[in-house]
């Protein structure tokens, strides 16, 4: 009987098919009841727009920290936000969840949501999307298809995932279940790689109306799962191609300086006046050839225009008649008279 009783009792240790359907147990005071042996701190940054917002709601932060025997402190001068654990603290993790709950404080997300992640069951990432591309067009193009059309992409992926999702700056912030944030995880990957977001929430649409069913519980779901073919699009040439210079080690020829060119075209000899009267002679020269465009200029309303000539070649072919044939058809039309008159 006793024998039956510790079996009982004791943990399943073997490999496990679902590891999401696991039951954790809490960690309660009763676990840790000698606290922590060391003070751990934590302080993050926090931009100069966030200032305003972090004062209204930090007596709630603060008031909700307290609660897990966490210190919160916000400096204005600085910019930063720290946590730090206490003589009281016995749950060696919170000061984690709490340096993670002041990164989503300092990066826009409302407190609301933020507070979430002190949940055992609740966590959060921040995924960095601008290494993705290179181009910032391009960026700028897929984060907003990330977004969608009035935000309407980014709500299915949070009603799918049950994470909350905020797209800013060169992140993506996300607090939620921790299967939830593996999938937002992929899905904002894969769309920065240029893959539509759409896609992924076709496959979770799926995949949660096949969980319903309990006879496919044991069965692959590939045949039920769309398959996308990559496609190859071509892609608009440059009209303007640059061409490159083949490579040469040694560096391109020094410019040419002023005394140089002086040099090489015996200016660099002559005397002031006589420079001084060679720039002359060469504005005198520039003004004459100004004059004289200008009086060609005015010249072309005066210049009548020319009219179409007409060529005497079709003239002449028009103007031949065949005589014979005209003296042909005389005849034949008095003969027609004649024969009209009898009648008559």
């Amino acid at each position: 009987m006793d024998d039956q009783e510790i079996e009982e009792e004791s943990p399943n240790t073997g490999p496990v098919e679902n590891a999401w359907a696991m039951k954790i147990p809490k960690f309660t005071q009763e676990d840790n009841p000698h606290g922590l042996l060391e003070e751990s701190k934590f302080a993050t940054l926090f931009p100069k727009y966030r200032e305003q917002y972090l004062k209204e709601c930090w007596p709630l932060v603060q008031k909700v920290l307290k609660s897990h025997h966490i210190v919160a402190e916000l400096d204005l001068i600085e910019g930063s936000l720290t946590v730090k654990t206490t003589r009281k603290t016995w749950d060696p993790y919170i000061i984690i969840k709490a340096r993670d709950f002041m990164k989503l404080l300092s990066r826009s997300v409302p407190f609301e949501q933020a507070v979430r992640v002190l949940d055992d069951e609740i966590g959060c990432d921040i995924i960095k999307i601008n290494s993705f591309v290179s181009k910032k067009e391009t960026f700028l193009k897929r984060r907003q298809r990330l977004i969608g059309p009035n935000g309407v992409t980014l709500k299915s992926i949070e009603l799918l995932t049950e994470c909350y999702v905020l797209v800013q700056g060169n992140t993506v912030s996300t607090v939620g279940p921790y299967k939830g944030l593996l999938q937002v995880r992929r899905i904002v990957e894969d769309t920065m790689k240029n893959i539509h977001p759409m896609y992924n929430i076709k496959n979770l649409m799926i995949k949660r109306e096949l969980m319903k069913d309990p006879k496919l519980k044991n069965e692959s779901w590939d045949r039920f799962l769309p398959k996308f073919k990559s496609k190859n699009v071509p892609r608009k040439q440059p009209k303007n191609k640059i061409k490159k210079k083949p490579y040469t080690p040694f560096p391109p020829p020094q410019p040419e300086s002023k005394i140089d060119k002086e040099l090489a075209s015996g200016e660099y000899f002559l005397k002031d006046e006589q420079k001084k009267a060679k720039r002359h002679h060469e504005k005198e020269e520039k003004q004459m050839l100004a004059k004289k465009a200008r009086q060609e200029e005015r010249k072309k309303d005066f210049i009548p225009p020319t009219e179409p000539t007409t060529s005497h070649n079709k003239v002449s072919e028009e103007s031949t008649v065949d005589i014979n044939q005209f003296k042909a058809k005389m005849k034949k039309v008095s003969k027609q008279n004649k024969v009209l008159n009898k009648k008559g």
